[in-house]
């Protein structure tokens, strides 16, 4: 598991695009690629209470790590926003981690990455 994401320029904007377009609600997607991110993969938010939280919908997360599979590529990050709030996780996000790579949060004051639950920031380090 990487200790620092890199990603280029145009794909965090990418992402944040697909956040806005969510906006009131939270947004989810993954992060895929190989030594860097090299695909955003925005999934629903499934959560029964999308303003506040989010859960990418079951299926459409099966079949976007098979897609990844099939073209070699590695989850390197799982994203959402906080759409009224900061780039922290929020105790439900420490609570809810399952997965170990970073989790990266887009909030109204920035992005930032976390390894959860233990809490550590991971760089997000932006590429041209």
């Amino acid at each position: 598991m990487s200790q620092v994401l890199y990603v280029p320029r145009r794909l965090l904007e990418e992402t944040r695009a697909h956040l806005d377009r969510e906006v009131p609600k939270e947004g989810v997607g993954l992060w895929a690629g190989r030594r860097e991110v090299e695909r955003v993969i925005p999934l629903p938010n499934a959560h029964p209470e999308p303003r506040v939280g989010y859960l990418a919908e079951p299926v459409a997360l099966l079949r976007a790590l098979r897609e990844m599979e099939k073209e070699g590529l590695t989850l390197l990050a799982i994203y959402h926003s906080h759409p009224k709030g900061p780039a922290f996780p929020s105790p439900t996000d420490i609570r809810e981690a399952r997965w170990r790579v970073p989790y990266v949060i887009f909030g109204t004051d920035g992005v930032r990455a976390f390894l959860l639950p233990e809490g550590r920031e991971i760089p997000v380090v932006l590429l041209p």
